[in-house]
């Protein structure tokens, strides 16, 4: 993966869904159950179709997909994803069919389909691509974050190899903007609108995915997420191997003049020095290994689809034999029974 801050898409696994309550986390079980092609599925006894990011079924199987207790329960988690804007959803009173269609969904990937199989995914198996600014409405709505949101909203802002960020070629980094490479606890809490310590305790629960490396003095903290694609899944940097970085941006920095927070000091080296390290070969080894994990996505147009972050053409004959699949386009509009849903 390259410059993936850059992407508009990030890959989420299907076994890796946000825990703990949160809207985000219900949005991500109903996005793990829609069709992921054009199809027809057969449920609660009928053959129904369904378009790429829909599913038809019934309440009972829309309780089992939300876990919820009763109908009342289910619906409304639906109509709170309506009102923010993430599903749009048909209740037939007389058949007592549902479907709900998700609105950030891809209907093209370039790669190979999966053409095989049954049009609904199977537990646990494959992928969902995302918008990375998906959490964003949250944060603007003011909406106070719950356990899967601030799970989810870490995942999404994780960037990997990104030229601008040198931390991040030692592991895939969470990433806030280009200012937002170095993160304090109080950052995070203004926006997921928590307290310090909860914050604190949330990384202390989800250690097993990202990992919380506090810098000197109030410089900060790395948050490195260990269950993210790239073939080394677990695996974070030494306290020597960070060091090493931190002291690399000093001397690439030279003499500048100081201001602001030490946080807001180091978080302008590492924007605007990183690039100068990461561009040397000798700090990074670049592998043709490494077109495994691109997303083959464009970062601005689609026709740039076969090329990766650098401009560089990836050989086709590569791409289908892994069968590479990546975003490149996102549902523009759903029509059911008649009425047109464009967003």
């Amino acid at each position: 993966m390259k410059c993936l801050r850059k992407y508009d898409w990030v890959k989420l696994c299907r076994m890796h869904l946000p825990p703990g309550k949160g809207i985000m986390g219900q949005w991500a079980r109903l996005a793990s159950k829609a069709a992921f092609r054009k199809g027809k599925a057969f449920y609660c006894g009928y053959h129904n179709e369904v378009m790429p990011g829909t599913w038809v079924g019934g309440i009972v199987g829309l309780k089992s997909i939300l876990n919820a207790k009763s109908r009342a329960e289910a619906l409304g988690i639906m109509d709170k994803l309506v009102e923010l804007g993430y599903i749009c959803y048909e209740l037939d009173e007389k058949t007592k069919k549902l479907t709900y269609c998700i609105k950030d969904w891809v209907i093209e990937c370039s790669g190979k389909e999966c053409m095989n199989g049954v049009v609904y995914t199977t537990e646990g198996y494959g992928f969902l691509c995302l918008t990375r600014d998906i959490t964003q409405r949250l944060v603007k709505q003011q909406y106070i974050f719950d356990e899967a949101d601030a799970w989810l909203d870490l995942w999404c802002h994780t960037a990997y190899e990104d030229p601008d960020n040198a931390f991040s070629f030692l592991a895939p980094a969470v990433q806030y903007g280009k200012m937002g490479a170095v993160l304090t606890l109080e950052t995070l809490g203004r926006r997921w609108r928590w307290e310090k310590t909860k914050v604190w305790r949330f990384f202390n629960k989800h250690r097993d995915a990202f990992a919380l490396h506090r810098l000197p003095g109030a410089y900060g903290c790395l948050i490195f997420n260990r269950l993210f694609p790239r073939g080394k899944a677990g695996e974070i940097p030494t306290e020597k191997e960070i060091a090493s970085v931190l002291e690399e941006l000093r001397g690439a920095s030279g003499w500048t003049e100081r201001y602001g927070t030490d946080n807001e000091h180091l978080n302008r080296m590492v924007a605007y020095k990183s690039r100068k390290l990461t561009e040397s070969e000798s700090r990074v080894a670049l592998s043709t290994d490494i077109i495994k994990y691109a997303y083959l996505s464009p970062c601005w147009d689609c026709k740039n689809c076969n090329k990766d972050c650098l401009g560089i053409n990836i050989n086709p004959t590569v791409a289908k034999t892994i069968e590479i699949r990546g975003p490149c386009k996102a549902t523009d509009e759903i029509n059911f029974g008649g009425i047109n849903y464009g967003y």
